[in-house]
């Protein structure tokens, strides 16, 4: 079976694999115009994957897409006129879309008592999409409140999005290993909610589906 009729097979396997491929990638496009604009165009393709996938839940597509439309327009006006009020905007409506998506796969992971290999694809995307909705989150909460993350390099300085990131999948796998800390109480409090998240995602999604698949064995 080739890559590409496996991925149409497996949505969900499409979107968890270029969301890592975006993990790997971030680091190379954050520094220069060439990068940013390759970054976007990256945002592109996994928004693009997330409308897919909700497209195969139960949940209502027409939200989806209006928040990615909202999302497009909204980039490309900021791009042309740049806006703090846009970026909170922009940073909100993100957030708001991966929530949705994540939200969407969570009803798909739970329609049946059958656990699919796709729907063990979107436990894996659903934590990535959570991570990256909250990540969005940070952002916003920085343009908001700066100086709202300190780290050991640059403490004062304002944290970039893959050191945001890097937070968010420390806060939601629980490890706790990094090194961003949440300084102002409004981002101590998105931290807190995420890591509240991150243990109830464990405990009533992703261990149903191991239920699910012990049995089927």
């Amino acid at each position: 079976m080739s890559p590409a009729t496996y991925v149409t097979r497996h949505p969900s396997a499409g979107l968890l694999f270029v969301q890592l491929l975006g993990v790997l990638l971030y680091p190379w496009m954050e520094d220069t115009p060439i990068g940013r604009a390759l970054f976007g165009a990256f945002g592109l393709v996994v928004l693009g994957l997330a409308l897919h996938v909700v497209k195969r839940s139960a949940a209502q597509t027409w939200i989806a897409v209006l928040l990615a439309v909202l999302v497009l327009m909204l980039s490309l006006i900021d791009a042309l006129m740049p806006s703090l009020f846009l970026e909170w905007l922009i940073a909100i409506l993100e957030a708001a879309f991966y929530f949705y998506a994540a939200t969407a796969l969570i009803i798909y992971m739970n329609k049946d008592q059958h656990a699919t290999t796709d729907e063990l694809y979107a436990a894996g995307a659903t934590f990535t999409l959570l991570a990256w909705a909250f990540a969005h989150l940070y952002t916003f909460c920085q343009l908001l409140i700066p100086g709202s993350f300190a780290a050991m390099i640059e403490p004062q300085a304002a944290r970039s999005w893959m050191e945001l990131l890097f937070l968010s999948f420390t806060t939601l796998s629980g490890v706790g290993l990094g090194d961003i800390v949440p300084i102002t109480p409004m981002a101590r409090s998105l931290v807190m909610i995420e890591e509240f998240a991150g243990v109830m995602y464990l405990a009533l999604v992703v261990s149903r589906l191991i239920a699910l698949t012990v049995i089927k064995r």
